[in-house]
């Protein structure tokens, strides 16, 4: 068994090095995955980034938060996890970079109330939350989408019932015609 282990060490010890990188890295993962969950909030926030209109400053923000560029909501929160990953992988400061270029969505907002099962309520709660477009609400994730829900108080659950993510998607491409073909004529807010 000795001379076993003597012929074969250095496999033995390639196989046990490659375990513990494996090993370290999903462990490193699984922690950087526990640190990006979303977790519902106490208190409404924006889940998207809203229309830029000058807005009154928070009242008190914590001292640790006032000095982040993450913003408050989910996509921006996640966003700014994915720039510091890209960074670190490509030496850059990707933050910089993102800064540099100026808000992503400068556009106006769309009509909601175009998608099926959204009135005047619901299409003004999507807004105090952030959603103001077709695009930001078809590029929600299946965290973001329970996160947004979880802050629709008297609307959970319309999201998946009146498949809004599905819904957006095809406005956002401005295939009226798919959407129409899938749900029927456009929305009272649509015209």
């Amino acid at each position: 068994m000795t001379s076993l282990i003597e012929l074969n060490l250095i496999p033995i010890l390639v196989a046990l090095l490659i375990g513990i990188i494996v090993g370290w890295l999903l462990v490193k993962r699984a922690r950087g995955a526990a640190q990006s969950q979303v977790r519902p909030r106490d208190t409404a926030q924006p889940v998207a980034a809203p229309p830029p209109a000058p807005a009154p400053a928070p009242a008190a923000r914590p001292a640790a938060a006032a000095d982040d560029d993450d913003g408050d909501s989910v996509l921006d929160g996640e966003a700014a996890a994915i720039a510091d990953i890209a960074g670190e992988f490509l030496d850059v400061d990707v933050r910089d970079e993102i800064a540099a270029t100026g808000p992503a969505d400068a556009l106006p907002p769309d009509n909601l109330q175009t998608l099926k099962g959204v009135g005047p309520k619901l299409a003004a709660k999507l807004n105090d939350l952030g959603i103001t477009r077709f695009a930001q609400l078809a590029a929600l994730r299946q965290a973001q989408i329970e996160a947004l829900d979880a802050q629709l108080e008297q609307f959970r659950g319309r999201i998946a019932r009146d498949r809004l993510v599905e819904q957006a998607g095809y406005l956002a491409r401005g295939d009226t015609a798919g959407f129409e073909a899938t749900f029927g004529n456009l929305g009272s807010g649509a015209r």
